[in-house]
């Protein structure tokens, strides 16, 4: 590990990328304690403590929702924008062929960051909203300036946080979206310890030291399941050129237990929390039916056995969704057949398209199946403790670990490249 570290200090490059990531989460996280004024900093901490989808949007805000930062919506409606573009890439065939040519890629990656915009603004206006019917007195009254100048001052904020974001991605130390929600979850470690501190009972040590057992069993896990692959084998067919032999070799073909890292769940809490949050915009509706129907939707998504189905189910699917979209057997299949390579027992062509596709999405149904179970964690605790304070945050233990591999896994692949350049 110490030599490690000093191989990446030797290397100036390198150390003035991991510096510079360093930065930006020291300003993400300045920013996510500067307040908007007019706020009762109180109520607002006992309306998210009290609430499991105000405390969900408030772990990926990395903390700054609970401050009513200018940063407080995060990279949430960035992400939401994502989702709807590779959605789009599903069901448009020209999106499709955008996403294939790397100008295509930017272009959808500048329709991203236009429509996080407007994405922004409402989710902004749907939370001030949500706390001014909180009836909790957490936002004074506002003039109608006031209330604008909030929302493009929130906006902004997400504006900014997506940038630090590419920033971060450019330097080739890890995904900069994914760091940005890690630096949150570890920074509300230490708080959250203070308050084990402060409501400890000596009643509670069985509890917690099987909290603790958990955890650990929880971090291995998802070090096994995210390292887990399967190695289909591939041979490639001999070739003679004059009196030299090429090819003829054995390798394989690694397929991943979870393709999709930590996505599908980012992909899940933002899809979860956006049917509320659009309700909250029509409380106040004139028509009766509309403001009992928004209520509704509010009511079913704060039930902890609703909201947990629904959470469960959308990991799940997620999981499918993104592995189709970034592995493509169709395409495998081709390059192996330009390349002379076969997997042995299985024919070239539409035979090994059918050969991924049925292994690979057994292979994804035990890493969908963790993931959905991971996700749900703090309320299957909930239910059999009953403990409020000391509840396993499973997918934040799930994004850190999968952050901090992926992390690794890009500076020792930049430390590889350096030792193959002194070559």
């Amino acid at each position: 590990m110490l030599e490690k570290i000093q191989q990446i200090w030797k290397a100036k490059d390198l150390r003035r990328n991991v510096l510079f990531v360093l930065g930006m989460l020291v300003v993400f996280r300045l920013a996510a304690h500067i307040p908007v004024p007019g706020v009762d900093a109180v109520a607002l901490k006992n309306l998210f403590n009290s609430n499991q989808i105000l405390g969900l949007m408030n772990l990926f805000s990395g903390g700054g929702m609970e401050n009513f930062s200018i940063v407080m919506m995060g990279i949430a409606p960035y992400i939401t924008s994502s989702i709807i573009f590779q959605l789009l890439g599903m069901i448009s065939p020209k999106i499709e062929e955008m996403q294939k040519e790397e100008s295509g890629r930017q272009k959808i990656n500048m329709w991203t960051r236009w429509a996080t915009v407007p994405l922004a603004a409402m989710q902004a206006y749907g939370m001030i909203t949500l706390l001014q019917s909180s009836n909790q007195g957490i936002l004074g009254a506002m003039s109608s300036f006031d209330f604008i100048a909030i929302v493009i001052t929130i906006t902004a904020g997400t504006i900014f946080l997506m940038w630090i974001g590419e920033l971060i991605s450019e330097k080739n130390i890890g995904n900069g979206i994914s760091l940005l929600i890690f630096a949150g979850i570890v920074a509300a470690l230490p708080r959250q310890i203070q308050q084990i501190a402060v409501s400890y009972d000596s009643s509670q040590l069985f509890t917690i030291i099987g909290f603790i057992v958990i955890a650990i069993i929880t971090v291995v896990s998802v070090v096994i399941i995210n390292e887990g692959q399967r190695n289909i084998p591939v041979q490639y067919a001999r070739q003679i050129r004059g009196q030299r032999a090429f090819g003829g070799s054995s390798t394989h073909l690694p397929l991943r237990v979870n393709m999709a890292g930590v996505i599908p769940i980012i992909f899940a809490i933002s899809v979860v929390l956006f049917p509320p949050m659009i309700a909250q915009f029509f409380l106040q509706a004139r028509t009766s039916w509309i403001a009992s129907l928004s209520a509704k939707v509010i009511e079913i998504f704060n039930d902890q056995l609703i909201y947990g189905i629904i959470y469960f189910v959308l990991v799940f699917a997620f999981t499918y969704f993104y592995t189709e979209v970034v592995f493509h057997p169709d395409r495998i299949a081709e390059n192996l057949q330009k390349q002379g390579g076969f997997i042995p027992g299985i024919r070239p062509g539409k035979s090994t398209v059918d050969y991924l596709s049925y292994t690979t999405h057994r292979i994804i149904f035990f890493g969908a199946l963790f993931l959905s179970l991971i996700a749900i964690l703090p309320l299957i605790m909930r239910y059999f403790t009953g403990a409020q304070s000391l509840v396993i945050g499973g997918t934040s233990l799930l994004i850190v670990v999968a952050v901090v591999i992926e992390t690794v896994k890009q500076i020792e692949s930049q430390l590889t490249m350096r030792e193959y350049d002194g070559l």
